[in-house]
């Protein structure tokens, strides 16, 4: 019965009838409805369709609009993820999480959401329960932040190139800020996504910094696929002959990111809710409400162009 059911709302899923957070809904809808079949593979099929989708939309954006929008990230998303260290410690000292966990929690939220925990867990020595918690608090506000920003960002009136970059700098996965800005309309999947790979690429630099003060030897990963998007990006913008392949494979990689939800909410059962707790839940929520609401502010106000 739980296979039947795991495969019937899968085929929703890659059926493009469904949107990006309506498969987010139909994967938490099993998760905490049914025990999950394939826990182990579907996660791991997560993390490789994900990147694989990221590569493929490159193929569907412009490598100027790519690199200006890149670029022009890069002090803003630099401050940020200053901002967002510098609150989640002390966050995690008032509501007296785990040191560790609190320092999870703040580097998913300051930089790409569960990729940058599982990055960063190693340096930091941290066991199963800690990293569980950091991650299940992640998941349930990318979650949030996939259903809530785009019915917020049309109530304010944002554009579409203020809305992606608002997603891409207070949404935590890469996947929900992809499936967010997808929602709201291409202009904003395409700024949301490279701000967003651009955060993402702080990931090397803030492990090293962090295996440098715990004086760790843990491996540092590098998150090889954003090369490929841009890739992409440089094929479809030098070969116009090819526009047509390229469409077709962009329109694959919007299928298999709304798969991609659909797996990340099915991960998410009633044992993943008891594990957070509440203090590092809260403290994630609080430091989310500072990031989101201090860069909304900063770009509605002009400060971030």
């Amino acid at each position: 019965m739980d296979r039947a059911v795991f495969v019937a709302f899968l085929a929703v899923s890659l059926s493009g009838w469904a949107s990006p957070p309506q498969a987010l809904l139909l994967g938490l809808v099993f998760g905490l409805g049914w025990r999950h079949p394939f826990a182990g593979r579907a996660k791991d099929a997560s993390k490789l369709l994900l990147q694989a989708s990221v590569v493929g939309l490159g193929f569907g954006m412009d490598l100027r609009r790519v690199l200006e929008a890149g670029l022009g990230g890069l002090a803003y998303t630099a401050a940020g993820i200053a901002l967002t260290m510098a609150a989640g410690r002390a966050l995690g000292r008032r509501l007296a999480v785990r040191s560790t966990t609190s320092t999870l929690i703040s580097v998913g939220t300051a930089i790409c959401g569960g990729s940058a925990i599982a990055a960063v867990a190693p340096v930091l020595d941290a066991d199963a329960e800690e990293t569980s918690v950091a991650l299940g608090t992640v998941f349930l506000l990318n979650g949030a932040g996939l259903l809530l920003f785009p019915p917020i960002g049309a109530a304010l009136g944002l554009t579409q190139e203020q809305f992606g970059l608002w997603a891409a700098l207070a949404i935590h996965d890469t996947s929900s800020v992809v499936g967010a800005s997808l929602r709201y309309g291409a202009a904003a999947l395409a700024v949301g996504t490279t701000v967003k790979l651009a955060r993402a690429l702080w990931i090397a630099p803030l492990t090293l910094a962090l295996a440098a003060l715990r004086r760790s030897k843990a491996a540092v990963p590098w998150p090889w696929f954003i090369a490929g998007f841009i890739g992409a990006s440089f094929l479809r913008t030098s070969l116009p002959a090819g526009a047509g392949v390229f469409s077709a494979l962009y329109a694959l990689a919007t299928l298999g990111l709304t798969a991609t939800l659909f797996l990340i909410g099915s991960g998410i059962s009633k044992a993943t809710l008891r594990k957070v707790g509440a203090r590092p839940l809260i403290q994630g929520v609080l430091l989310w409400a500072l990031v989101a609401s201090v860069s909304l502010a900063a770009i509605v106000g002009g400060v971030i162009p």
